[in-house]
């Protein structure tokens, strides 16, 4: 089975916004994967939860580890994370009610069908069942009910149904991200993407004008994360979509970027980084 933890960040930035995350195992690496991430989580001393936001002098050092570990799983092909995000400048056209109210959903819908290469995937046929875990879902009652059935009309995918990749019912969970360690490995990655893309690390205090340190250090980590990902992928540009030689590179790919652009998008170069 196929397990994909998913997550959101700034629904709107100053350059990109809509930013998504997902780190995806196969269910045979979980239990080790597990073990071992709950033994350097002690072994380090971090005793509340992983965390961007929890980015201090104190968790430093003791993230730079966890990312570390993060990276030896994408190295060793057993977890892939995909980030998503829309820039700014590329304007939607003619949106039409429905699209505006269901933003969350279509977006997560297409970041679920296409993000990981699914339709590619090569695992045996029985394995093909995706399991979602997807951290607090902003909806209540029915429209939890609706967006399930919107993420279940992939089962009518062509593509997924060619690959014989399956989601039911059953397996799109909402979760507190507390506690799966999962989704605190890729809160990591997630936000710094976000505070990297929206020059979060500029910001400057206002009684001082200068950085505060927690800035100055989440910039040094986002440095450390983009070193890790050079491993991977040299010279790789956070802010486009990453290359592929094959459409099955999707899949295999230990880590991707996806820079959204709309259909029939018309672009507004006042919201550009400068």
């Amino acid at each position: 089975m196929i397990y994909i933890w998913l997550d959101e960040s700034d629904k709107k930035g100053n350059y990109y916004s809509n930013f998504y995350g997902g780190i995806l195992i196969n269910s045979i690496y979980y239990d080790e994967i597990i073990s071992r991430l709950t033994e350097l989580i002690s072994e380090v001393g971090i005793n509340e939860e992983i965390k961007w936001q929890k980015v201090n002098a104190f968790t430093y050092e003791r993230y730079k580890a966890v990312i570390d570990f993060t990276f030896e799983l994408l190295y060793t092909g057993k977890a892939k994370i995909r980030i998503f995000f829309r820039n700014n400048q590329y304007k939607p056209q003619h949106l039409t009610d429905n699209h505006i109210n269901n933003e969350f959903t279509i977006l997560y819908y297409e970041f679920i069908k296409h993000g990981f290469g699914l339709k590619y995937c090569d695992l045996p046929v029985d394995e093909r069942y995706v399991r979602l875990y997807i951290d607090d879902i902003p909806a209540r009652g029915a429209q939890v009910w609706e967006f399930k059935q919107f993420i279940l009309g992939l089962n009518n995918d062509n593509a997924f149904k060619e690959n014989k990749v399956h989601i039911r019912e059953n397996d799109i969970i909402e979760v507190d991200s507390c506690d799966h360690l999962p989704l605190q490995l890729l809160d990591l990655i997630l936000g710094a993407m976000c505070f990297r893309l929206n020059n979060k690390h500029k910001i400057k205090q206002a009684d001082t004008n200068r950085r505060g340190k927690r800035t100055i250090l989440k910039e040094k980590l986002y440095k450390y994360i983009l070193s890790k990902i050079n491993v991977i992928k040299p010279n790789f540009n956070i802010g486009e979509s990453t290359g592929f030689e094959s459409y099955r590179d999707k899949w295999y790919s230990p880590y991707r970027h996806w820079s959204f652009k709309p259909a029939g998008y018309v672009r507004d170069y006042s919201e550009s980084k400068p």
